[in-house]
């Protein structure tokens, strides 16, 4: 009986130490975010990068997370009650004492900055440029490196739908964002990558995920085109932000491939923020609201040409990140 004791307690400890994820490589020993609730306005978002952009050459290089993050502490989040006299406030002080400093909730800045530092990490810094003919810059520039998902000179209109009700397979609460426009515009890749997953959903019809190259932004890319869906894609393939990965549709919602049962031709698009491998897949998903930086990014197109030879889109003006792997 003794023996038959042990053993179980062996196939238990087994048990547990298969299904328990792993959380030994998150920052502080199994503490990890496990929601955000991104609510910074596009005006926000637009003023704080002007900032870190003209700064960055200067004495006192002011980056846009600390900045979105001491305004976070501020507002309690909410940036309704963004000011643009508060940010302008900021930036004199900060002359003086760092930002941290300034901050009347330390613990509320240093979320914020882990937050707003997952969701916004990919999309202002360093990257070179490449020409349609492949010649590299030489210099490295320094702005936004992440781009509207439609190409430039497309129309399309949106509203924040984040969060509304959906019943096809069951009731669920929408976790995306829907941008309307026609059928077959070019889908651009927000931000720079490896494609992780590709193929039909019977939710997002023809699909795909994108996998940021520190693997904590996951961008999902659905319902797109019908026969065509996508543009000399692969799985595992390493994309360019403002490169043409897909076109819009109408896909999806049935187990069977290939089918048109949405009734608005849209793209949805959504951004998953992982901080611990049991996020991925599990119970405690974050996904993000991305109303506010589809806005944001409305002034930030890529332009693409098709090939009249190889039926591929290319862009005019490639971005080269410099977190791009060698």
């Amino acid at each position: 009986m003794k023996r038959q004791k042990i053993i179980v307690v062996i196939l238990l400890s087994l048990f547990f130490s298969l299904v328990t994820p792993d959380t030994s490589y998150a920052k502080e020993e199994g503490k990890y975010i496990k929601w955000i609730d991104f609510k910074i306005t596009s005006n926000a978002l637009k003023d704080a990068s002007e900032i870190d952009i003209s700064t960055k050459n200067t004495e006192l290089h002011l980056d846009w997370i600390s900045i979105l993050s001491y305004l976070g502490q501020k507002y309690g989040g909410d940036f309704s009650k963004y000011s643009k006299k508060d940010l302008n406030e900021l930036c004199e002080k900060a002359k003086n004492k760092p930002i941290e400093e300034l901050c009347a909730n330390k613990k509320l800045y240093e979320y914020y900055k882990k937050a707003y530092g997952a969701v916004l990490g990919g999309m202002l810094g360093e990257y070179y440029t490449e020409n349609e003919n492949g010649e590299r810059s030489g210099k490295a520039e320094y702005g936004i490196k992440a781009f509207s998902p439609i190409a430039r000179g497309y129309s399309y209109n949106h509203y924040d739908d984040f969060g509304a009700s959906r019943s096809y397979g069951y009731k669920r609460h929408h976790l995306g964002h829907d941008i309307m426009g026609s059928i077959g515009t070019p889908v651009i890749a927000v931000e720079s990558g490896y494609v992780e997953a590709l193929g039909w959903n019977q939710y997002g019809g023809w699909r795909i995920g994108i996998r940021s190259f520190d693997g904590q932004r996951y961008y999902y890319y659905a319902h797109l085109r019908k026969d065509n869906p996508y543009n000399d894609l692969y799985e595992g393939k390493y994309v360019s932000a403002g490169e043409v990965i897909g076109f819009l549709g109408m896909t999806g919602y049935s187990s069977k491939e290939n089918v048109n049962n949405i009734n608005v031709p849209h793209l949805h698009y959504g951004l998953q923020i992982i901080f611990d491998k049991s996020q991925k897949d599990g119970a405690n998903q974050i996904w993000i609201d991305m109303y506010e930086i589809t806005k944001f990014l409305s002034s930030h197109t890529s332009l693409c040409q098709k090939s009249e030879n190889t039926k591929i889109y290319t862009v005019k003006k490639k971005i080269i990140d410099s977190d791009f792997p060698d």
